[in-house]
């Protein structure tokens, strides 16, 4: 039988293995410790729209259910609680369904915690390594999560459901979200907003609602809406990376666990086992922001690519 060729060139595959290079060297410089942590664990992402990648295994005869990792941050944080230094990793992680010009059940994800970096600090860091890794010096454009909403006439904290519905429907969009606020949010930002950002410049996000942080501290902004301490990157249309400012509170952290669990269980989703090494751990966090980057994401922005079947030598539908 004939194998599928690999959709990645010769030429790409070495500019790949050069970037991931740089990556490594960028952080060897600044004495952040690279680490390795299992891909296949006991629990799973409660996220309510992430899908983990179901993987039973063997335990003393037994059959055990398990999970590939959604990523590495999990077993990450409990090595950041026990060790308090910088660290980073470079992995493949696994979300179920995702297929498309810019997903792959399997990708690269570079990952790192910053102890006592405040989220402009690890902002600058993330500038400085995207203009190492694009070859030409970078300077963030910032928007804040409600500003990016004004050219829809819409408020995210503060228009109602109805409002939103009228802002998709005049769009052409006829996907009805019922009583999610958020989900209507989530379908005007990735189908009217998303695509616009980083165009002229690569474009931080920021002060986004506590819904979509479930792992990072809230406070609030100047107008009185309690947001999330998190930022994410866009360029050319594409998010790059995604940062928080790392709740560090075990019984909070749990609360919000099962609060995700009760809205799968509503959806009638798979209801995930929770990791509770990082429930104990999550108490003697320092404090510290991490981020999560797709490097595949990354590689195609760095060489125009079209499809990220260019920037991974073998793509799920052809493994």
């Amino acid at each position: 039988m004939m194998t599928h060729q690999p959709y990645q060139s010769l030429t790409l595959a070495r500019h790949r293995a050069h970037m991931l290079s740089q990556i490594r060297q960028f952080f060897q410089d600044k004495e952040v410790l690279e680490v390795t942590t299992p891909i296949l664990s006991n629990a799973g992402n409660t996220d309510v729209f992430i899908d983990s990648v179901a993987a039973s295994f063997h335990r003393f005869g037994k059959r055990v259910a398990g999970h590939l990792h959604t990523s590495p941050e999990f077993a990450m944080k409990r090595l950041l609680a026990a060790w308090q230094v910088p660290m980073y990793q470079l992995c493949q992680v696994f979300r179920d369904h995702e297929k498309g010009a810019r997903h792959n059940i399997e990708f690269t994800m570079l990952e790192w915690y910053r102890p006592h970096f405040s989220l402009e600090d690890l902002a600058d860091e993330l500038c400085e390594l995207i203009s190492l890794v694009l070859q030409k010096d970078i300077k963030f454009q910032r928007l804040s999560y409600s500003d990016s909403f004004i050219p829809l006439g819409i408020h995210p904290f503060v228009s109602s459901i109805d409002g939103m519905r009228q802002c998709a429907l005049a769009h052409g969009i006829t996907l009805d979200m019922g009583d999610d606020r958020q989900g209507w949010l989530d379908l005007l930002f990735s189908h009217l907003i998303e695509p616009k950002l980083g165009m002229d410049a690569p474009t931080l996000i920021t002060d986004y609602p506590p819904a979509t942080a479930a792992l990072a501290k809230t406070a609030y902004d100047e107008a009185g809406h309690l947001v999330a301490k998190r930022f994410e990157l866009y360029i050319h249309g594409i998010e790059i990376a995604n940062a928080y400012d790392e709740l560090a509170d075990g019984a909070e952290l749990l609360a919000r666990f099962e609060a995700d669990n009760a809205e799968r269980a509503r959806l009638g989703r798979t209801i995930m086992p929770i990791d509770t090494h990082l429930i104990h751990a999550c108490d003697a966090l320092p404090p510290c922001s991490g981020i999560a980057l797709g490097v595949d994401r990354l590689f195609m922005v760095r060489h125009a690519l079209d499809d990220i079947k260019y920037a991974i030598a073998i793509t799920t539908d052809i493994a």
